[in-house]
């Protein structure tokens, strides 16, 4: 800021001088005004020499220094004016890009009320374990990942998903730290330290992504330097043929590289900024352009296309019994049970609104069955051959490869049959069909599931491969092939995930509460359940790499034919600094697009 206002300061001093008909004092102070800029960057320069790097802002100290030289201080006083100029808008326009993403870290807790013997407690959230309950206040950020005491939840869950409206949640479900509470206080029990909650793996990933480069901002270093070579040759040249020194002086003032120095990163970060804003966050710039170019995907089937756990799809009853008999009945007794099955019939039966009275004289087989009281009457629930050692004959019943069976009686009598499966996610074929209206031409399911079991959700869901009953190893194989043919992206969720996102020009975990090691080998990640911002950020992805396209052609076309006038004496030092300026200046705004949203960057649109 200093840099512009001396600059400023010294260009209005020194024109108001010029006017008033003394040029012999205008000219000291554009000169004086001219040096803090030019002495700011040379020390930027040797800077970078001592790391082994050219600094790319030769041009621009070349065309001060040269100004100067050449008498010609008000020329070199406007390539300082607008040079500390593009810095402060660099500043701001990476400043606004960077805001999705930076304004998640200042949502970070740290201290929390815990519930102790004594009442409420105000501790470091670090001290927090899990079992612990705490009191969450309304407008406080939840400090951990927990599951909710009390019987409802009122929760602002806009930062991390982007959903405007309030969430309810109900006794027994998850809430992720981060969000926030926008109604009555409650209780939450804690269920991960906050070293491993959802909101500091994203407050990691932020950091890592905030200081990143892409590779075409580091193909933007080299292509800057060979400009650099052309614009001294073409200045010397220019000198040379027509013996007029400010035709060198000229073609400098208009050979900044800016669009290429400035916009490419401010898209970049423009980019990165909207995916986070989706719920996607990309650990760096390289990934984000990895992302624009992928024409596979690879995706794991459980977690991944479908929800990773058992839903009721079908209940049969028996003669004499109701759907509703059938589930209230097997999903009241299973309260008393923490298998995967009683946890889905239990919700599947709230879900319906039913009545679960609490059970009496429960008796569990481990992974076989449970029996016990339920209202007086004697329920028994479980798989197919508990049930037949139990003396009960059960009909013939096909069900749909994958699916679970529950077998219920009651009273002695066989009352019904509940199927339970992991269907594919609701959202799955529109996300599917958005992908491939954002590029991806052949998507393939990889599961570790039953081969027949996989294409049954692979058929269902019309993808062009089906692979399963993989290993982690044959995961990585099959990303091998097809990352051969085309660039390809692998999203999964689970700890045999991540050698194969590891492998895959693009790794996306699922879900910031997935498992650690996905979350790591992972290039960016997702940060809410919800597989539409897949395609979603595989749109911002390609459309931000189009824009970055774009401002460097845009700003170096331009940047060349103002040299070439330059060069043939069309374009007075003076001018030339101050449209290569407005180059710059247009360069950057149009990076800034990437921050609007697009054609196409919706799941929905046709």
């Amino acid at each position: 800021m200093s840099l512009v206002v001396i600059a400023l300061l010294g260009l209005a001093a020194g024109s108001g001088a010029y006017w008033l008909g003394r040029p012999d004092v205008a000219a000291p102070v554009w000169a004086v005004a001219t040096l803090p800029a030019l002495i700011a960057l040379l020390v930027e320069i040797v800077t970078d020499l001592r790391r082994g790097q050219v600094g790319l802002d030769i041009i621009a100290a070349l065309s001060m220094a040269t100004g100067l030289a050449f008498d010609e201080p008000l020329a070199a006083n406007v390539v300082a004016l607008m040079y500390s100029g593009g810095q402060l808008l660099e500043i701001y326009a990476q400043g606004r890009a960077r805001r999705e993403m930076t304004a998640l870290l200042g949502r970070v807790a740290r201290t929390a009320q815990r519930r102790d013997a004594g009442g409420l407690t105000e501790v470091p959230i670090a001290e927090l374990r899990p079992g612990e309950t705490v009191l969450i206040r309304q407008g406080e950020v939840l400090p951990v990942d927990g599951r909710i005491a009390s019987a409802v939840a009122v929760l602002d869950e806009s930062a991390l998903t982007g959903e405007p409206l309030p969430v309810r949640r109900t006794r027994g479900e998850e809430a992720m730290s981060g969000t926030s509470c926008a109604a009555e206080a409650f209780d939450l029990i804690v269920l991960r330290p906050a070293s491993e909650s959802t909101y500091a793996g994203i407050v990691r990933l932020v950091e890592a992504a905030r200081d990143s480069r892409a590779p075409m901002m580091r193909l933007a270093d080299r292509y800057a330097m060979a400009f650099l070579g052309v614009t001294v040759a073409l200045a010397g040249l220019a000198w040379g043929l027509s013996g007029d020194r400010l035709r060198a002086l000229a073609v400098l003032m208009v050979a900044t590289p800016c669009p290429l120095i400035l916009a490419v990163p401010v898209a970049i970060i423009s980019g990165m900024s909207r995916t986070a804003a989706a719920g996607v966050m990309v650990k760096n710039g390289g990934a984000l352009e990895a992302l624009a170019l992928v024409r596979t995907a690879v995706l794991d089937k459980t977690g991944t296309l479908t929800a990773g756990r058992a839903e009721v799809t079908r209940i049969v009853p028996c003669a004499g019994f109701t759907e509703d008999e059938v589930l209230g009945a097997a999903a009241a007794l299973d309260q008393a049970s923490n298998h995967v099955m009683a946890q889905a019939l239990v919700s599947a039966a709230r879900a319906r609104g039913l009545a679960l009275p609490a059970p009496e004289a429960v008796t569990e087989a481990a992974g076989s069955g449970i029996r016990g009281r339920v209202s007086g009457r004697d329920v028994v629930a479980g798989g197919e051959g508990h049930l037949r050692a139990l003396g009960h004959d059960l009909p013939e019943r096909e069900f749909a490869p994958g699916t679970a069976t529950v077998v219920v009686a009651i009273d002695g009598r066989l009352a019904g049959l509940i199927a339970l499966a992991d269907p594919p996610r609701a959202e799955a074929l529109a996300v599917l069909a958005a992908l491939r209206r954002a590029g991806v031409v052949r998507i393939v399911m990889a599961s570790g599931d039953r081969p027949e079991v996989a294409r049954a959700v692979g058929e269902a869901l019309g993808l062009d491969a089906v692979a399963g009953g993989l290993a982690p190893g044959d995961k990585v194989a099959l990303v091998s092939r097809e990352g051969a043919a085309a660039p390809v992206m692998m999203v999964g969720d689970g700890v045999n995930d991540a050698p194969a996102l590891a492998a895959a020009d693009v790794g996306i975990a699922m879900g910031a509460r997935g498992a650690a090691a996905s979350s790591e080998a992972a290039d960016a990640v997702l940060l809410v359940d919800d597989l539409g911002r897949l395609a979603q950020a595989v749109a911002i992805a390609r459309r931000t790499r189009k824009i970055a396209f774009e401002s460097v052609a845009l700003g170096m076309g331009l940047s060349a034919l103002a040299m070439l006038f330059a060069a043939a004496g069309a374009l007075p030092p003076v001018q030339g600094a101050l449209l290569q300026e407005a180059i710059d200046v247009a360069a950057i705004l149009n990076a800034l697009r990437a921050l609007r949203p697009g054609a196409g960057e919706n799941m929905n649109a046709a």
